[in-house]
């Protein structure tokens, strides 16, 4: 049974600490640590002290995926209305987070724990890991976007290689596939993705907000939020805004002309 602590949320000033803490099931996730994930996530986009967060797992497993005994006792409906819906909606809201996500692999990352590494804007992992997608071996597919981020984020021939023929790769050939971007040696990758996190706080926070956006735009990640969220912020810098809003109060037409134009 999960509890209440099984997903944390930790600040060290600028940077949040988000850490699966199940490590008797390997931080394999259930139903409701999948909901407290999304709501973690929504607490992180709110903050807007948070520029930089880390991603990690408690124990010896980054994460094992998804937790087979709770989505093997789902029915057919439940599964796809609740465990798929839910767990997009959730993973959706990690990789879209404002603020850039690192990953810290110093455990296996395996099935949904994989999909949840992709999510990560960087992953860095220590030698010892091993990842892949071994879900068609229990007759099931990737369920999490391994089918569909995976391949924008990694490409479509290695998701072929670890779904349809059930590779599991090194941290070494992780690398060298782009599915991690950094391995180093067992015990250092948190130090290592705090440092990173350290260097990313030195760069511009709107610039690297809007980057990032922009990023997974060219990815197809949220292409019509970013769209309407780009418009309507160059709308809210507007002065057509200030007229609108002071013609609503006063009751008035609104005068959206420039101010040369204005009789």
């Amino acid at each position: 049974m999960s509890t209440a602590a099984d997903i944390d949320l930790t600040r060290n000033g600028a940077i949040a600490h988000l850490r699966l803490n199940r490590p008797a099931k390997l931080n394999a996730l259930d139903r409701a640590m999948v909901a407290r994930l999304a709501a973690r996530c929504a607490e992180i986009e709110a903050d807007d002290d948070i520029r930089v967060v880390i991603l990690s797992g408690e124990g010896k497993a980054f994460c094992a995926g998804g937790d087979i005994e709770a989505w093997a006792s789902e029915t057919p409906d439940s599964f796809g209305r609740h465990w798929l819906r839910d767990g997009h909606a959730a993973f959706d809201a990690l990789a879209r987070l404002r603020q850039p996500v690192i990953a810290v692999l110093d455990g296996h990352a395996l099935g949904g724990g994989l999909e949840l590494a992709a999510c990560a804007d960087i992953r860095v992992a220590e030698e010892q890991i091993k990842a892949g997608q071994p879900e068609t071996g229990l007759g099931i597919i990737p369920g999490w976007s391994g089918t569909q981020r995976a391949v924008r984020r990694f490409g479509a021939q290695v998701v072929r290689r670890m779904v349809l023929a059930g590779e599991v790769f090194t941290a070494d050939e992780a690398l060298g596939l782009g599915l991690v971007d950094r391995v180093v040696p067992k015990g250092q990758a948190m130090a290592a993705a705090e440092e990173l996190a350290a260097t990313l706080l030195t760069r511009s926070p709107r610039a690297t907000e809007l980057a990032k956006m922009m990023i997974n735009h060219a990815e197809g990640e949220e292409r019509e939020r970013i769209a309407e969220s780009l418009a309507g912020a160059l709308a809210a810098h507007s002065p057509d805004l200030a007229e609108g809003l002071a013609a609503f109060r006063e009751r008035r037409t609104p005068n959206f002309l420039k101010d040369k134009d204005k009789p």
